[in-house]
């Protein structure tokens, strides 16, 4: 497998550290308000690569942060007249149930910033006792110019950094580049005691903290938004690898950004999306379908009718297994003539989605594989091409394995078909039966309403969702 390293901007084979076994951190939301689709596209990717791994046999410790405690949660406590405790137990909750509708796993550990004060205040001394950090007026900061490949991530140098960034001014700092690594308290903010006084842990030391807590002073991958290389990322290298003197992450992955009708989303456009009102209106799937339908690192387009074409794309795969177990429960167990020729096919397409995968995570051929056994399934396995049932077991377990990776067509076979649309197909069935040719048409005509086409085929009703 190759991976694109930001770090090196190239693509790599990607060797974990120990053997086996993989450990990545990717950079989870703060938890003030519900996550934008954007931050759903790198929750998606990031669960998709955990479970390539998990498929290509690695056992993999995955952690995410909650950042439970910055401005923005404080700023959402006052407005709220409640506490930053109280803002964070809401958003994690709606977080954890709006990432299940995505089909996003769980992580191993799911770390909060306010549970590991006494690991960030430790690694904050570390730094001031190396040198790297200096204190001033109960503020820690870290020295940038004390690392020499400071900007290595967002490949800049310093100078050029300095010159376009946006940076507070604040003549306590030796230099404007230098970043909080504890702030001292302010009214009405929370605080921790300290050896610099009564505070809260800057931003980025959080996740230097909370990674190498869980994976160690050097891990795998660390992943998140491209948005997030400069500063937090760049930030986090420097006071990770200023504080132990070694490799933070072996590996850096960020996805591309998306954009909403063509631009760029953002709150002065009135753009701005939440996934959360998003999975009230629109099949979840259909969601993860249409953020895995591009490359992660390629910018993707959300609009309206990218929605559609995933859910009539989502469509056809589950009616390709609904194909696949219609044809089994009519198939001999005796092997039969095209078993040879569809056993072939389905190792091309399984080849096809692991090389996809295997080239920096490419989700998009990894789809087009899926199609192919699709492909598969509503032309090759019937009619002159009768397959047995082994040949279509195989498929079925093939088929399972692939979209499982990109987490779809997640649902059971029965619970694919409401119990309505279920009844309706009986009723039809029972009215050609009894040679009924209108009341079949009316039910046929009621399904398509509903989104349903059927076709009558040799071996019965066909149900495929439009």
């Amino acid at each position: 497998m190759k991976i694109f390293n930001t770090r090196t901007r190239a693509k790599e084979e990607f060797v974990p550290l120990r053997p086996g076994q993989v450990r990545m951190y990717a950079c989870g939301p703060t938890v003030y308000n519900y996550f934008h689709i954007g931050n759903a596209r790198m929750f998606v990717a990031f669960d998709t690569l955990r479970r390539y791994l998990e498929y290509a046999g690695y056992d993999v410790t995955f952690v995410q942060n909650f950042t439970d405690v910055d401005d923005k949660m404080i700023r959402r406590a006052n407005e709220d007249g409640v506490t930053i405790g109280d803002v964070a137990e809401r958003f994690i909750q709606a977080y954890k149930e709006d990432a299940a509708l995505l089909g996003v796993r769980p992580a191993t550990v799911h770390p909060r910033a306010t549970e590991h004060i006494p690991e960030i205040i430790a690694l904050v001394k570390t730094l001031v006792d190396k040198g790297h950090a200096y204190e001033a007026d109960g503020d820690v900061y870290f020295d940038t110019r004390s690392f020499p490949s400071y900007g290595c991530l967002c490949g800049q140098n310093m100078d050029d950094l300095e010159s376009g960034a946006r940076v507070d001014i604040d003549e306590r700092k030796r230099d404007p580049m230098d970043f909080a690594l504890w702030k001292s308290q302010k009214p009405g903010e929370p605080a921790w005691d300290s050896p610099w006084g009564l505070g809260r842990p800057g931003w980025h030391i959080e996740c230097s903290a909370m990674s190498m807590k869980y994976l160690g002073e050097t891990f795998d991958i660390h992943a998140g938004g491209s948005d997030l290389i400069f500063p937090h990322h760049e930030n986090e290298l420097a006071q990770s690898e200023s504080a132990t003197g070694k490799p933070f992450a072996r590996y850096w992955m960020h996805n591309g950004m998306l954009n909403i009708d063509s631009q760029k989303m953002s709150k002065s456009r009135g753009n701005f999306m939440m996934a959360h009102d998003i999975l009230k209106e629109t099949d979840p799937e259909s969601v993860r379908l249409f953020l895995l339908s591009a490359h992660y690192r390629s910018p993707l387009n959300y609009s309206q009718d990218q929605l559609r074409q995933s859910g009539a794309a989502l469509a056809r795969l589950y009616a390709a297994r609904a194909r696949a177990l219609f044809l089994l429960d009519h198939a001999p167990e005796d092997p039969a003539d095209a078993d040879g020729a569809v056993l072939s096919e389905i190792d091309a397409a399984k080849e096809q989605f692991t090389a996809a995968m295997d080239d920096d995570m490419n989700t998009a051929d990894a789809l087009a594989a899926l199609f192919e056994m699709a492909r598969i399934a509503n032309v090759g396995m019937g009619g002159e091409n009768a397959v047995s049932a082994g040949t279509i077991r195989r498929w079925l377990d093939e088929f399972a394995a692939l979209s499982g990776v990109l987490g779809l067509v997640s649902k059971k076979a029965g619970d694919a078909v409401p119990e309505d649309i279920r009844a309706m197909l009986d009723a039809r069935a029972t009215a050609r039966k009894a040679k009924q040719w209108q009341e079949s048409d009316r039910l046929r005509a009621e399904l398509k309403a509903k989104g349903y086409a059927v076709e009558d085929t040799p071996q019965g009703q066909k149900l495929i969702q439009l």
